[in-house]
């Protein structure tokens, strides 16, 4: 600062000297107002000064001094002339902190003066004694200041008080160009509200000046040596959200927009604006979602959104220069706001993240709260997303068509993440496609967008156009005007292909955002969220596998048991940080809207519903007649059922949070599942089983220690759907038509689609609506056992008992190939083989003990279902079609399970492997408890020649009463089995007689004597009719021949039926004539 003391010069360079008579007047005057001011006034300590005290001050010296009035002349026409021409170098003074007077300030009121300004000496020694400021050299002398590069060592003492005022030195001094105009604007701003009318039209030109000089620092930002002034004005946006009230800023930050839109001579107004976009990006990449400056940022990203100018610049500027590599929109600025997540940045690196740090170490109390801490920074942020998304799109339609034109784009380069290919080579994937923080955050933000019209009645719902999914490319232009933005969709699987008959269905000239924000949400869910679904479960799966391991290795003292520990750390930080992103509840509520939304507009479409209002769903459905169906992607029911799936392992009270919206996914389930003329593809009908287990109340048992899931609007909606009859047909239906999908794997893959089927089964066997619907199909069956097409109930029993044989009879194969394992690692034999012979031994011993659990599984869940079907359904089961096959299922499950074959499964332990032979047992028993009431049955039993034996069923009941079941059920099973034992000495009889027929008299398949011989078209061979009904169930050929057949085309073959008859009876005489010694 310059001393004070250069300050005292003589009172002649002061040009108001001129209005006294002479010097010794002027310094009179001078000496005389000095204790004046001073004992009515305290010295000045900041340049706020209240201005009513500091607007006269001239005037009241010219009072005092009456005098010196007539000397005034002589460089003014009037006194007032010089009271206003102080005034104005006062107030300029004031706003700008800048001086052309030197002079002393004891010789200076303090009044409306500011404690420091910046002396501009160069101006003020080119102007030759002129020392003070007004409207003809303010702007020389503001272009004077912004030049200098050190203000702050030109820093004068404007009054009397020499006092520290950091303060006033900090705001004189002010270096940077943007902040140092800014606080001007606002210190005119008050002076506008303070100076008299007078003055009004200076001050006004004061704050004008700080605008246009904004103005030209932007456009010239050159001559600003060592000065970023780009940043400088994003700072200022910055600092001014992050204060109270932003609005001064945005007023400021406003005019100078204004002045550069009308100016782009030299620069344009993209030009100024994209260097703000870089800077703002550069810094924005290094925040963290859990920082409280990042919430700022967004802040000036949603002013700029609300900009019509800016936001076009920035919708333009968003544009990727190579448009079909995924990765190039994610690092646009748009792209990396998106990227914003507690995920890893980096794949699979743990280094540096700062979530969930030591997971073994923190308790589960520890880990919960910092989710929710997370949660709550998420939800701020996608709210934040939303605003700036939704502000985009409400600005002018250029820029709404450029930001659809991106979103369009970008989920077309990205559409490979859907692949199977890209998710096995990690490596090429990264290179192609935007990060899942960038997709889970997009969709999160489109949620929000469409929860508008996310309620499952809404009848905005029904505006949704399908036809938009099957347009093919068309000119950029026409996308604009038809808008249409989205690309690809073309080629997409659709829920069921366009009819042959159906007419091409007319598209829309125009189709609306509805349409496209539904479509936009739907597709990003299908590429991200699916994805990080899929992650979360593999990771569950290897997070357990990793456990057992390191426990296995610390009961060993291996000194593996480290490493392995650590992998689970760094595995576990990466599932809890997946977990967090994924499971934030606002955003999995928007999703339930979404989906539910998206199940209810299906139903309508599947109902030809075409007004404006919703029709109430009724069955039966009426045949489909130019269908919209055909154009909806699969993916819509795909993110539906992933969704739910996804709820039920990870966020299952989410589910607990609308009765309405799970009535709508019963409703798309009934009406979908069952239903292949609504959907084609038999893999995505069977998922929706899956998403019907999903949404069922729980029966599983629950953990040891673990809460109890609330389930009552589960139940609840379960339990009163009024289309429970509906709901068990479709369960059955996609239970019978999995069986024959067409894929190459399709006989692997039935087993896992029908594991969320016996639970459903059982729940629904529990509730009185669902079971009578079950047993009314059963009746049918039974009634119609010969009809063309077999009967529904009658094809499930059959797939059921086809299932329970191969399943138990696979479970016992793997349970005997552990045991011999098992055995030889005990004994010590895998001690001496080669590391790898070992290593081969123990792969093959998980690899079994994995596939025989599967199996097992699988077949106490097959005989389960039996045991409880037969408690109720008995008529079908005993019938000759499937008496036999039954009854030699169970048979030879006994005879492994209590028979001498039973050694053979003893492994080391039954859990681990989840073999129940006990409640195995014990289901079959019912199983023969619950038919044996008919005599058909029980006849039917001792003809299993292959397993039965009256020691099988003594056996059993010794293991019923070794396993403690209640003392009725095995007396029960010990009449029974004397029951069947008499059957057995009966039949032992005839079989001697039937042993002596003739080859034309046997069945050809069984080779069992035929007592209903029937005569198959195409083959002319001739079957017994309960051998060939049994096959057809499975498969509709010729056994002999491959060609079509159905039971209707079969015919009697009643002649030799006839020669069968005769041939009994002959020898029923022969041996009662031989009597019983014969």
């Amino acid at each position: 600062m310059t001393d004070q003391g250069n300050n005292n010069q003589n009172i002649s360079c002061n040009p108001f000297a001129a209005l006294f008579s002479s010097l010794a007047d002027a310094k009179q005057f001078a000496s005389g107002q000095k204790p004046q001011q001073q004992s009515t006034q305290p010295p000045l300590e900041d340049s706020g000064e209240s201005h009513s005290e500091s607007e006269n001050s001239v005037s009241d010296s010219v009072d005092d001094n009456d005098d010196s009035v007539a000397e005034i002349s002589r460089s003014f026409r009037s006194r007032q002339e010089l009271c206003e021409q102080l005034n104005v170098n006062h107030m300029i003074q004031r706003i700008f902190l800048i001086t052309l007077d030197n002079s002393d300030p004891s010789l200076r009121g303090d009044n409306g003066i500011p404690p420091r300004c910046v002396y501009l000496e160069e101006m003020a020694a080119d102007l030759d004694g002129q020392d003070w400021l007004d409207m003809d050299n303010i702007e020389q002398a503001l272009f004077n200041r912004l030049l200098l590069l050190e203000p702050g060592n030109q820093l004068i003492y404007m009054t009397s008080c020499s006092a520290v005022n950091l303060s006033a030195d900090r705001d004189a001094g002010e270096k940077c160009a943007i902040p140092y105009l800014f606080a001007c604007y606002q210190r005119a701003k008050e002076e506008v509200k303070k100076v008299p009318e007078k003055l009004l039209s200076f001050a006004l030109r004061c704050k004008n000046l700080t605008v246009s000089n904004t103005r030209t620092v932007l456009l010239t930002p050159e001559i600003y040596i060592s000065q970023n002034v780009y940043e400088q004005l994003l700072d200022l946006l910055l600092e001014g959200f992050r204060g109270a009230q932003p609005e001064e800023v945005v007023e400021f930050v406003e005019e100078v927009i204004a002045g550069l839109l009308s100016d782009q001579e030299v620069r344009t107004f993209e030009e100024v604006i994209v260097p703000v976009f870089d800077i703002f990006q550069g810094r924005f990449k290094d925040l963290d979602l859990c920082q409280p400056l990042l919430y700022f940022y967004l802040d000036v990203l949603l002013y700029f959104s609300q900009h019509k100018d800016i936001a076009k610049v920035l919708v333009e500027h968003i544009q990727p220069k190579d448009p079909a590599n995924g990765l190039q929109f994610q690092k646009t600025l748009l792209g990396t706001v998106l990227n914003i997540s507690c995920l890893l940045k980096t794949p699979g690196v743990v280094e540096g993240h700062g979530y969930f740090l030591n997971p073994s170490r923190s308790s589960a109390q520890e880990t919960k709260v910092q989710e929710a801490n997370i949660h709550q920074f998420m939800g701020q942020f996608h709210d934040k997303l939303h605003l700036i998304l939704k502000s985009l799109l409400q600005r002018s339609g250029e820029t709404r068509h450029l930001l659809l034109t991106w979103l369009g784009n970008c989920l077309q380069a990205n559409a490979g993440r859907a692949k199977i290919w890209a998710n096995q080579m990690p490596e090429i994937f990264f290179q192609m496609y935007a990060s899942d923080a960038f997709l889970l955050n997009l969709g999160a933000a489109l949620l929000k967008l469409c929860q508008p019209f996310c309620k499952p009645h809404s009848p905005k719902l029904l505006t949704f156009n399908p036809t938009y999914c099957a347009l093919k490319e068309m000119s950029e232009e026409e996308r604009r005007n038809r808008n249409v933005h989205a690309r690809g969709l073309e080629k997409e699987t659709c829920l069921i292909p366009v009819p042959p008959q159906q007419q091409q269905l007319e598209s829309a000239q125009s189709y609306s955002l509805l349409t496209e924000n539904l479509i936009f949400t739907q597709l990003t869910m299908h590429l991200g969220f699916h994805r990080l679904h899929e992650q979360m479960v593999k990771m569950n799966q290897s997070l357990h596998r990793l456990q057992v391991t390191w426990q296995e290795a610390q009961r060993a003292s291996n000194p593996m048991s480290e490493q392995l520990l650590e992998q689970f750390e760094r595995l576990m930080i990466v599932y809890l940080s997946t977990k967090a992103a994924t499971t934030q509840p606002a955003m999995l509520q928007c999703c339930l809207n979404l989906q539910a939304s998206t199940a209810a507009l299906l139903v309508q479409l599947s109902m030809g519903n075409q007004g404006p209002e919703h029709v109430a769903l009724d069955f039966p459905l009426s045949s489909l007649q130019n269908t919209v169906l055909c154009y909806v992607p699969e993916f819509f029911a795909e993110n539906l059922g992933d969704f739910f799936i996804f709820l039920r392992r990870f966020a299952d009270d989410i589910l607990e949070t609308s009765a309405e919206n799970l009535e709508q996914i019963l409703n798309f389930i009934t009406v979908f599942m069952g239903n292949v003329e609504r959907m084609k593809n038999p893999h995505l009908r069977a998922k929706l089983a899956e998403v019907l287990e999903a949404v069922m109340p729980h029966m599983e048992p629950l953990a040891p220690g673990a809460a109890q899931p609330i389930v009552f609007q589960r139940e609840r909606v379960f339990c009163s759907y009024r289309h429970a009859p509906q709901l068990a047909e479709a369960l059955i239906t996609v239970f019978v038509d999995i069986e024959f999908t067409g894929d190459p794997h399709q006989f692997e893959q039935k087993f896992n689609y029908r594991r969320p089927m016996y639970p459903i089964l059982k729940y629904m066997w529990s509730k009185d609506n669902y079971r009578e619907s079950i047993k009314h199909l059963a009746n049918y069956a039974s009634e119609n056992l010969e009809a063309m097409n077999p009967p529904l109930f009658l094809r499930f029993l059959n797939l059921l008992m086809n299932d329970a044989i191969f399943l138990l009879d696979e479970a016992i194969q793997y349970l005997s190939k552990i045991k011999v394992l098992q055995l030889e690692r005990d004994r010590g034999e895998w001690e001496g083989l080669a590391p790898d012979a070992r290593r081969e031994k123990e792969s093959s011993l998980q690899m079994f003990g994995q596939l025989g659990r599967f199996h097992n599984i699988m077949s106490n869940e097959t005989i389960g279902t039996l045991a409880f079907l037969t408690s109720e359904i008995k008529g079908i089961f005993v019938h000759p079609f499937l008496a036999e096959r039954i009854i030699s299922m169970l048979n030879d499950f006994l005879q492994h399970l209590v028979g001498p074959k039973m050694g053979a499964l003893k492994v080391k332990d039954f859990s681990e492997f989840d073999f129940k032979p006990q409640q195995l047992v014990s289901d079959i028993c019912t199983i023969y408890l619950n038919l044996g009431d008919e005599e058909n049955f029980c006849a039917t039993v001792p003809k299993d020649g292959r397993s039965y034996s009256p020691t099988l069923f003594t056996q059993t009941l010794r293991v019923l009463k070794k396993i403690n079941k209640p003392g009725d059920m095995i007396v029960a099973f010990g009449l029974l089995a004397d029951k069947i034992k008499s059957h057995a000495d009966r039949q032992q009889q005839e079989e001697e007689t039937y042993a002596e027929a003739p080859d034309e008299f046997l069945d050809p398949i069984m080779s069992t004597l035929m007592l209903d011989p029937v005569l198959l078209p195409s083959s002319n061979v001739t079957v017994d009719r309960s051998t060939i009904a049994r096959h057809l169930l499975s498969d509709q050929t010729d056994p002999f021949n491959r060609s079509p057949l159905t039971m209707d085309q079969i015919r009697p073959n009643e002649e030799l039926k006839q020669q069968i008859l005769q041939w009994l009876e002959k020898h029923k005489q022969e041996r009662l004539q031989l009597g019983p010694s014969g």
